[in-house]
Order: C-alpha cells, then structure tokens, then sequence
C-alpha cells in the first residue's frame, strides 16, 4: 500500500489509473509531478478524485521530467525519494503532427530524465512506463512483445521518439523491476464513451459529421489493413492489475485488441451510426492525401493527414503474453464494433465543446 507517484497527471489515463488504484485499495497515496502551467488544471482534477476517494491523498509537486531530478526542489526530493514505491511514467508528446525537436525534448530526454530519478528510489518495486504498440513504425507482419526492432522507417516524429524512448527503458530491465506497456490507439471508455480527447479514431467521426450533408459518403481508399483501437477502461484495468504481477515484471506487453476489426468495417459502421446511412463510392486515397495536405480543409474537416498513415500500414500485435497474465485477473478488452455506440453518443454529446477537439494545424 506504498505511495504510487506519476508522470502525466492530469492526462486521461494517468487521472483514470489513480482512481481505479484507489477504487481496488492498491495504494491511499498519489504523488503527481506537473508542469507549472499545469496546475490549476491538475489541483481541479485531483479536487475531483478526491471527491469520491475522501480517504486517499494526492500530493502534486511542480516540476518538468525533461530537467534533472524532474526539476524538483532538493526538501522535495529527499522527502519522497524513500516514499516512493511504484512510479507511473505517462508524461508525453502524443501528437501525430509534433515537430521532431519536441517530442524529443519530452519523450526522449524526458525519458532518461525520469530513467535517471527511478535510479535513485532505494523503495522502488515497480516502474511503469507507457510506451505504444506503434514503436513497429512501418514494419509489418506480426509484431511481437518481445521485439524491439528498429524499423526501415517511422510514420511520424511521434512514433520514432517512443521507440528511442522504449529502447532507453529496455536498458533498465537488469537494474529495476518494470513492466513496458504498449497501448494500441486509446479511445474513451467502453460503456460510458467517456474520454477528455477526440483524437485517433475521433478524426473520422469529425470527417463524416462535416460530410453527411452530402448525398452520400464514400469509403477512402481500398485498405484491407485492421485497425487496432483500445478502450481506456482495457488499459486502466490491465495496467493496475499487471502493477501487481510478479509474472508482469520484466515484461513487455501489448495492450492491444487480440481481435481487431478490418479498417473499412470499422469505417462503414461509424458512417452508418452517424448519418443512418452506409458509405457508397470510394474516394482514392492518393486524392484523400492530397485534400489534407489543404490546412484549411483539414481544420475545416478536424482531421490530422498523419491519420491516413494508419489506414493501410497491414501489421498484427501478437498479444499472447499480456492475455496470458491477464486472463488470471479475468481482464479482456471489449470488441470494438459492439461498444462503438456509447463512442458515438459521448462524441455527439460533446462535438460542439471546443475542449475536446484537437488544434489542427
């Protein structure tokens, strides 16, 4: 029942893990490390969480993981060094339109920064660290759990950085007991459609809300590729449970679907539950690229042209390892057709509100 401390806050998942912790009575005790600029955004979340966990406590300190010893104060860090059990490290660039030099900055340097301070944590009996399925870049086929290979190529500067990134906490894995896990592409919660983001997926829901006043919405390109989403609640029950594994340690897992749908099945049904219509027609991908490459088009679609990328790139996450220990703890990841519904009703509820879309540039 150690102090858990985190990376990340108030990102999404890392707010949505110290609840789950403190729901399952995995720890009473959250120390969260935030950018300056993000403190009244952090101290509102942590008032909420609060709110419904009263007995728990979360103690946020300012600081920045891309500066030595997270750029914490020296009372601070001799103060929570012994504390500190179990370190969680969200903190990154997630864009897929970042300019290298920045998701350098916070995924690479802020990585061995963070490397570094759980060096120094003589406590420590588990690291977390999210890294992402898509350190495969373009490489295809099966991609396997154990693998770390660097690829011919990377489909942007976001997915090169992570991989940089996962290598550096690979090196650990003699020295500090710890468990890389990689997401598939989140979205918000299976059965409440409950997210903060409408990123990934999210980008084709705003193309065919701005397209279904046309007489019909045709089908991009002709992928036979599968897409593979994952809902937060999958991600933030498998991660608090594998906190507490034994056999998760050292691992490497993909937390990703086991049974991904085909990218145009995908499509097809959230044409038909948005505009009660099934797509006709196909538009070529070559021209979809180029409309992208438009900026004023791609604000007024609310669509980033680095998702295309994902539309055709044919590679399988092999998942045996993270199904094998989860499947002790009775964790699956809920089929993506199936819930996408709840996805729909939360994203028409809240298209409107400016907070949840993304700046596309």
């Amino acid at each position: 029942m150690g102090v858990h401390f985190f990376t990340g806050f108030p990102g999404f998942i890392s707010s949505q893990i110290i609840r789950e912790l403190f729901r399952k009575n995995q720890s009473q005790e959250v120390i969260t490390i935030v950018l300056a600029g993000e403190l009244i955004k952090a101290n509102l979340e942590r008032e909420h969480i609060l709110a419904e966990f009263p007995n728990c406590s979360i103690r946020i300190v300012e600081g920045d993981i891309t500066l030595p010893n997270l750029g914490l104060e020296d009372q601070a860090v001799q103060k929570i060094v012994p504390q500190i059990e179990v370190l969680w490290h969200l903190a990154a660039i997630y864009d897929l339109a970042v300019p290298r030099d920045i998701a350098w900055k916070v995924n690479v340097h802020g990585t061995t920064m963070v490397n570094d301070f759980v060096r120094t944590l003589p406590n420590v009996r588990r690291y977390m660290y999210f890294s992402t399925a898509y350190v495969a870049g373009i490489r295809e086929g099966i991609l396997r759990e154990n693998e770390l290979i660097r690829p011919p190529a990377f489909k942007n500067y976001y997915e090169e950085t992570k991989y940089e990134a996962e290598h550096l906490v690979e090196d650990l894995k003699l020295e500090i007991p710890l468990t890389i896990i990689r997401p598939g592409i989140v979205r918000g919660h299976s059965e409440t459609g409950e997210t903060i983001k409408f990123d990934g997926p999210y980008f084709f829901l705003n193309m065919v809300d701005k397209l279904k006043c046309l007489p019909f919405i045709p089908y991009i390109g002709q992928s036979k590729s599968t897409i593979n989403v994952v809902p937060v609640d999958y991600i933030i029950k498998a991660s608090t449970y594998l906190v507490d594994e034994k056999c998760a340690e050292g691992k490497t897992l993909h937390l990703t679907d086991p049974n991904p749908h085909p990218v145009q099945e995908v499509y097809r049904t959230m044409v038909k539950l948005l505009t009660n219509h099934y797509p006709k027609g196909r538009l070529p991908l070559t021209l979809a690229r180029l409309s992208l490459q438009v900026p004023l088009l791609r604000k007024n679609l609310g669509v980033e042209q680095e998702t295309l990328d994902y539309l055709t790139w044919d590679a399988k996450f092999d998942t045996l390892e993270a199904e094998t220990i989860l499947k002790k703890g009775n964790i699956t990841c809920p089929d993506f057709i199936q819930t996408m519904p709840r996805m729909i009703e939360f994203y028409l509820a809240h298209k409107e509100d400016k907070s949840y879309q993304i700046q596309i540039k």
